[in-house]
């Protein structure tokens, strides 16, 4: 029994990972040909995302991977122990950006070049997705699906409220939230219970008036949380939270039953990545019927236009008991018809660019378009700042949609705990 799997008898999926594994170990023999067993670990521990990756499992000829998901926030502390702990799952999902950064620099991955080399992700993925899995001049990182940030909104509400063309600019934005506040639904839903879900409008609110570089260096620790840049974007979000725009206690909520409050017409949109296309579709809701989007409005024509989200990849631990077979399995995993049947039932774009976009919905492929025409690409807070520093920050969001009002004292703590953190 793996140290992994000790450490998740808490949770409710662990029975069921233990007799996996167990029923896996006894139907083995030393002449099981290829790959072997490829113990897997992923966070997709809700029916979002776990069919795709059972599915890409299932055309794994040269192996078996023996898969144990885990619930998303639940593993971002159990995958530490265990690379801590030297028995580790052979490959684990992981986000690209300072979150991985933070595992290489803690000794815990090996290189992944042989993928890279066999699966030529060199010149099939594009440049910013390659160069988000290299650390250390070595490719540790393969990147499985990326995702597009943008307001995601119900098409009924904003009929039956009169908005018949999506806002472009702050001032244009402002009226239509205005115009449906006026019909009797609540703007923007947002579902910040777990933190994460609030940090899309910080990171919009910086990148928008403030630019990607100056958000590289608050992210890097160079700019101060009491800027002049940070009181401005925050103070801008107050404005839009006291003008009721938002739905009443939004950290009583899930991102889930965000997307819920829109798709059931409480509200008319929600700020999220496109994975909650794939939530959307599997309640039956039907692209541009049913849902579309249109980008975060432009907020100062002076700055650039930065593309926002995550890049979901997958890693090999260091201590992996079979690294070869892992290897193996990343190569599947690279695959462009994998990546698509992954992207198509998670809701998420495909990083080879060899895979058939045509079959994405036409929603996601606007987002993939968008994605193509944005002068940047830039990691949602919690995976452009080092993890001890998203903390603080995660809290600061969470703490400010309890009260806008109090977002200087806010700042001036998250300040001081951030540099604590970057002191290490």
């Amino acid at each position: 029994m793996t140290r992994l799997t000790k450490i998740r008898r808490s949770y409710a999926l662990a029975l069921i990972a233990i007799v996996a594994l167990v029923a896996a170990a006894c139907s083995g023999t030393s002449e099981d040909p290829g790959a072997g067993q490829v113990e897997v670990a992923h966070y997709y521990g809700s029916d979002l995302g776990q069919q795709g990756i059972l599915d890409v499992n299932a055309t794994f000829e040269a192996g078996e991977a023996v898969v144990s998901p885990i619930e998303h926030e639940a593993f971002k502390d159990q995958i530490l122990v265990a690379l801590a702990g030297g028995e580790p799952p052979d490959v684990f999902s992981y986000w690209a950006g300072a979150r991985t950064q933070s595992v290489f620099e803690n000794g815990h991955l090996q290189p992944i070049t042989q993928v890279f080399d066999n699966a030529d992700v060199w010149n099939n993925f594009p440049q910013a997705l390659v160069d988000a899995g290299i650390h250390g001049g070595e490719p540790h990182l393969l990147p499985f699906g990326f995702h597009y940030v943008a307001f995601f909104y119900n098409p009924h509400v904003m009929e039956a409220a009169g908005v018949t063309s999506m806002p472009t600019n702050s001032q244009e934005f402002i009226a239509a939230a205005q115009q449906i506040a006026a019909s009797g639904v609540k703007p923007i839903a947002l579902g910040s219970m777990n933190r994460w879900p609030a940090q899309f409008w910080f990171d919009f609110l910086i990148l928008r008036t403030a630019g990607p570089d100056y958000r590289a260096k608050l992210m890097s620790g160079e700019a101060s949380y009491t800027d002049p840049q940070v009181v401005a974007a925050m103070e801008l979000w107050k404005q839009l939270v006291d003008a009721g725009f938002f739905v009443d206690d939004a950290n009583a909520y899930t991102w889930t039953d965000a997307a819920d409050q829109v798709a059931n017409g409480e509200a008319a949109m929600t700020l999220m990545g496109t994975w909650i296309t794939g939530y959307w579709n599997g309640i039956g809701l039907e692209p541009v019927t049913d849902y579309d989007f249109f980008n975060f409005p432009v907020l100062d024509p002076a700055i650039e236009n930065a593309a926002l989200g995550p890049i979901d990849g997958w890693a090999l631990s260091a201590d992996a008991a079979n690294p070869e077979g892992a290897m193996a399995l990343l190569e599947h995993y690279a695959d462009p018809g994998n990546q698509l049947t992954w992207a198509l039932e998670q809701g998420a774009l495909p990083p080879n660019s060899n895979a058939d976009t045509t079959q994405l919905n036409p929603v996601m492929a606007k987002a993939l378009v968008e994605v193509g025409k944005a002068d940047s690409y830039s990691f949602n807070y919690d995976l452009a700042t080092p993890p001890p520093v998203a903390e603080v920050g995660l809290d600061m969001f969470q703490a400010f949609m309890d009260d806008p009002s109090g977002y200087a004292d806010l700042l001036s703590s998250a300040q001081s705990d951030a540099q604590a953190a970057f002191a290490g």
